[in-house]
């Protein structure tokens, strides 16, 4: 049946309106839908900004530069307008098994769909030289229980390969059992490299890190 209505009508029963038949400008403004009835968004990303890192067992303090100890940091020059930012090993040739880290905190958005899939994707390469033995990306992910306390980790997969000149993109998948909105992740990102006897330089690097969450609204 087809045509049109003028006026007003009180329906009894149950009325479904066909999907897609209501569209985003014929919604009020000030409608009063609930976050859980809109579409979920699969895998948006949230980057992390480089300036919130740390050094992983002292989070009171910025990362060093350049990287020293069992730490990552900023390389010598990162000029603005030719260098975008990125942390890195120190020069890990010939050092034998060797592990750096940096720490940072991430909060889970208000539209974070709560227990739906989160992965930590962190994209990294090698400069200069490759390892003669191998060199991996990692990461550990503790949920804050809100005092101070902090459970298992929830990373679910293991270190990956970044033993290549050409970065790529590492995902790492988060277990999202009784995450929501709100809920504050502790992460520490480890770059662990194992050389033994290259002459040039040997240093790994992490150009990005990103959370990306189902999401609705």
């Amino acid at each position: 049946m087809s045509g049109s209505f003028a006026g007003s009508a009180q329906l009894a029963g149950t009325f479904r309106v066909g999907d897609g038949s209501i569209t985003n400008t014929q919604i009020s403004a000030s409608a009063d839908i609930a976050r859980s009835k809109l579409d979920q968004d699969a895998a948006q990303e949230y980057v992390v900004p480089w300036s919130t890192l740390r050094v992983h067992d002292a989070i009171e303090t910025l990362l060093p530069q350049p990287a020293a100890n069992d730490d990552l940091g900023w390389p010598a020059t990162q000029t603005m307008g030719t260098v975008t930012p990125f942390i890195e090993t120190a020069d890990l040739k010939a050092a034998g098994a060797t592990s750096v880290y940096a720490r940072f905190q991430f909060a889970m958005p208000p539209e974070y769909d709560s227990g739906e899939t989160i992965t930590l994707r962190l994209r990294g390469g090698m400069n200069t030289t490759v390892a003669d033995t191998t060199a991996t990306i990692d990461a550990v992910v503790y949920k804050a229980d809100e005092d101070g306390g902090a459970g298992s980790d929830i990373c679910a997969t293991a270190a990956q390969s970044i033993n290549n000149l050409t970065a790529a993109d590492k995902d790492f998948t988060i277990t999202p059992t009784g995450l929501v909105a709100g809920d504050v992740l502790d992460v520490r990102i480890e770059v662990a490299i194992n050389d033994g006897a290259t002459a040039t330089a040997v240093i790994g690097r992490c150009y990005k890190a990103s959370f990306l969450l189902d999401i609705r609204g």
